[in-house]
Parts: structure tokens; sequence; C-alpha cells
């Protein structure tokens, strides 16, 4: 099988891809721990995540996450809550650089990001609502970066929000046209290498010590609920339904030929 992650040098920045086109570059656990591998041991100025095809990340991976035991959402969840504060607490600034759409944990993924560009054709949500998985370990991450209502929105619709409007709420800091993506994350990262990389160290350090004093044990508490979650009947009969294509019936709902 190909690597889930490839990592390229540039100079003093270093570019980690999500590599599983095929299936959508999921946050799977083997991806997860790809990931973290590859940022933590990050020898570079600045480093930007991307990711191969046309979708920056649909999130977990519903097949791996359908009819598991309560233990496996609680330790899939805590890998990602472990990533998602990896990007947090390496010295480097971590730029996401956004094609498609990047849904659920996907979407986590961008926000906890330091800093974003997305295509112009981008696309962001947090749908777990409509599979019966609340979004509560993505909400993290995206609430601190568009505030608490817009946060809201995204988490009780799922609705997507396009790159324009994620732009004006500030999970995305660039709109740049989809063919030139990748070159103008690449001069952002290039640009802010120009500093010391142990200035950039340490004001990172102090930002996130300063705003978001709580992250962690906000994980620590978003986490357990949403592996409770997955567990439950409403959240595998949704995962069972997207899986087969069709309507999912939720607990004490009626039948789709009820009538």
């Amino acid at each position: 099988m190909e690597d889930l992650v490839l990592v390229d040098r540039d100079g003093p920045v270093l570019t980690v891809t999500l590599n599983r086109p095929d299936r959508r570059n999921p946050l799977s656990f083997e991806m997860i721990a790809a990931l973290r591998e590859a940022i933590s041991d990050a020898d570079a100025t600045v480093i930007v995540l991307a990711s191969t095809g046309p979708v920056f990340s649909a999130g977990h991976d519903l097949k791996e996450m359908t009819d598991r035991e309560p233990a496996f959402y609680d330790a899939l969840f805590r890998a990602c809550a472990e990533l998602m504060l990896a990007i947090h607490e390496v010295p480097q600034p971590v730029i996401a650089q956004v094609q498609g759409v990047a849904t659920a944990a996907g979407c986590q993924l961008v926000a906890a990001c330091d800093l974003a560009v997305a295509a112009a054709s981008a696309r962001f949500a947090t749908p777990g609502v409509r599979i019966g998985l609340f979004c509560t370990t993505p909400m993290v991450e995206v609430a601190r970066a568009v505030g608490r209502k817009r946060a809201m929105q995204m988490l009780l619709t799922g609705d997507f929000v396009d790159a324009e409007t994620a732009l004006d709420w500030g999970l995305v800091n660039q709109v740049v046209p989809d063919d030139t993506l990748a070159g103008a994350t690449g001069e952002l990262a290039h640009r802010i290498a120009t500093a010391s990389p142990s200035t950039l160290a340490v004001g990172k350090r102090a930002f996130y010590a300063n705003l978001d004093h709580g992250l962690a044990g906000a994980y620590d508490h978003a986490s357990p609920i949403m592996a409770a979650n997955a567990s439950g009947a409403d959240a595998q009969e949704g995962f069972r339904a997207f899986l087969e294509k069709r309507e999912p019936v939720w607990t004490g709902s009626p039948s789709p030929t009820a009538k």
C-alpha cells in the first residue's frame, strides 16, 4: 500500500501530505498516527498540511467505526485529540492547504492549524449531526476558530460553508484560485520561515497559552462524550445508512414507509 503520509522538504518548509485519496483522506487510526509522527518529527521552520486528490479530508473513517466496542471509540477520539494538541504544541507554525471539502474531523484539522489557505472551491462542514454523531471533538477547534454562534450553526445544521464564508468567519486566512493553492500556501510558508525559528516557537507557545488555556481540558471533556455517542444505536445506524447510501432511521423515529 502507498504511504499514508508523504513528507517533502523545500528548504525551511516541510509539507506533510495525507495520501489516501481513494478513501477521501480519512482520519483513521493509522492516518492519525502517521500524521502525528510526521508533525512531531518535523525538522523544519514551518509545516504545511496538504492532501492528495479532490478532498482535503472527510474526517473519521466510518467503515473503521462501525460495530466496534466502546473502548475503540474512546481510544480513537483520544488519539485524534492528541494529534490536534500536537499541532498546537509543536514549535513550528502549521499551515493547512485546503482543497475540495474538509468535513467533521477534517474540518477540525483545518481549525487546529495555526493558519489555513483554501482554494476558492473548498467547502467546510461538521455534518456529524446528520448521521447521529454530534461533532463534539471537532467542536473544540471549530468554536475557537469561528466563535460560538457560527460554530453552533455549523454543528446543528451540518450544512456546508463555502470558502468565502470560511474566510469571513475566521476559519481560513486566505482564499485563492484553485490552480494557485499550492503556490500561495508555499509563498506564505516561506515568508514566515524567514523569521527566527526560536522566535516563532516562543510566539506560538505564548499565543496559545494566552488564548486557549483550557484546550486540553476541553478535549478531556469532549472525547469521552463523542466516544459514548459513537457506540450508541443512532450513530451506528447513521454509519450504516451513510455507507449503504440510504436515509437513516433514528431510534424512536417512524420508519421511512410509515404514514
